[in-house]
């Protein structure tokens, strides 16, 4: 295996593992909603969080403190948006996003996948100003569920397949960020966006003069954060831009690591081990110290980028998503009719997800192809990639964040929408999701190509 189709796997690996706690937290938050833990788990949700310094909490937002649901709405899922736009940047310099020519395809599908299922949406939602709020919801294509569903047929599936769909769900991501920044942003306080724009510059500035410390970005990604906060743009915006700002490269002295990397691997003494099986290798003073600097001067040699994004990756999978989808998923259905699924909000996001994102990647797709703008992905026919096209209506992350930032401000009747919004996601991403593993089931090979 060539190194970046090792790169490859162990992104998916990463994002298939993710799936698993998504979807376990997501079972427990339906249980907790809808059991006596009720008041427990929505009194849970709504509890006060603060970070007080005398008069002044950070965690505030126009003087009201934040709950458990906003800090992880708010505060988290801006570090969420530090990964995806880490990710995202990466994949732009060397990854699938770094040439037209491999990035064409998932780029024109992705558009696709975000404008039919927003036409969808329009034309099934009724014409209510509130309810239209959520046109954006189904756009989303989620990265970890989509990946997860995908890795149960294993090698079945081309390699050119699994990486056509993360690159879509990618630019996805992408199309889900500038809606956010676009569409969900209220009236500017211009001091504090003079603040945000300081700290943009000062970024960088630092990566222009080969700053490399991650504590640094950091520490002013954090301000970013605040300012951008209280500015009246979406504070987890801050992540994606802070994420650009973070040096991809390495400084100018790296040859002097690689050098001593040599000279400490040649100087490290032959360990005489009697018994191969012995386990335990007492090392002196002078060899733990040589070992140490070898890995000091390999973390010289990973740029920031790299580096960050490694050390949030476990971070985001088993602490953010989980708690994202524990305090959002839970919906309470004591109130609701099996009728309500199939009218409103639930029926557009459902319609959106099920059927715009599948026609929607689908359709643009054979246009680019029959048009030889861009080339099926390896290994792949028709019916196969049908079926992964499919899989893009599994949306869960980014459309239940832009499904808070659409209903949630707007009173009782926006709290009442955004259950039916979130129950559209939840039927629309399982009904997308089996119906793509009954797809691919029988479309794909019975055994692996070789």
């Amino acid at each position: 295996m060539n190194v970046k189709n090792y790169t490859f796997q162990s992104l998916l690996k990463k994002y298939t593992s993710a799936s698993f706690w998504l979807i376990a937290a997501t079972v427990l938050a339906l249980i907790c909603a809808n059991s006596p833990l009720k008041d427990w788990y929505f009194g849970l949700c709504n509890k006060t969080i603060s970070l007080s310094f005398g008069d002044f909490n950070f965690f505030s937002h126009n003087g009201h403190p934040f709950t458990l649901l906003t800090l992880v709405n708010d505060f988290l899922m801006a570090i969420f948006f530090l990964s995806v736009g880490l990710e995202i940047k990466r994949e732009v310099l060397v990854g699938e996003l770094s040439s037209i020519k491999k990035a064409i395809l998932p780029i024109i599908g992705a558009c696709g996948g975000m404008l039919v299922p927003v036409l969808v949406f329009m034309l099934v939602c009724p014409d209510n100003e509130l309810m239209q709020r959520g046109m954006a919801i189904p756009m989303a294509t989620d990265i970890a569920f989509s990946l997860g569903v995908l890795s149960m047929f294993g090698k079945r599936v081309p390699i050119g397949l699994k990486v056509f769909l993360t690159t879509l769900a990618v630019a996805d991501d992408l199309g889900g960020i500038l809606v956010i920044a676009l569409c969900y942003t209220s009236e500017i306080s211009w001091g504090f966006m003079l603040a945000a724009l300081v700290c943009i510059l000062v970024m960088v500035i630092a990566n222009r003069f080969d700053v490399r410390s991650k504590a640094f970005y950091l520490i002013v990604g954090v301000l970013l954060w605040f300012t951008m906060l209280n500015s009246g743009i979406h504070a987890t915006i801050s992540g994606v831009i802070a994420a650009f700002c973070i040096p991809a490269t390495l400084n100018r002295g790296t040859h002097y690591y690689i050098e001593r990397i040599r000279r400490n691997i040649g100087e490290f003494p032959e360990i005489e081990i009697p018994d191969k099986k012995a386990k335990v290798v007492v090392l002196t003073n002078d060899q733990i110290q040589t070992l140490k600097s070898v890995e000091s001067a390999a973390d010289h040699l990973v740029s920031p980028l790299q580096h960050l994004e490694d050390d949030l990756r476990e971070f985001i999978n088993y602490i953010i998503l989980p708690l994202f989808a524990f305090v959002n998923a839970g919906v309470y259905l004591g109130g609701m009719q099996v009728g309500d699924l199939f009218s409103g909000v639930s029926l557009a996001v459902m319609a959106g997800l099920v059927l715009g994102k599948f026609v929607g990647v689908l359709s643009f797709s054979w246009i680019a192809i029959k048009t030889k703008i861009a080339t099926m992905p390896t290994g792949g026919n028709w019916k196969i990639f049908a079926s992964v096209c499919m899989l893009c209506g599994i949306g869960f992350t980014v459309s239940m964040f832009i499904a808070d930032l659409s209903y949630s401000p707007m009173g009782a009747e926006g709290a009442a929408m955004l259950d039916s919004a979130k129950l559209g996601i939840l039927c629309g991403t399982v009904i997308s999701a089996l119906l793509g593993s009954l797809m691919l089931s029988r479309t794909l090979p019975k055994t692996p190509k070789e």
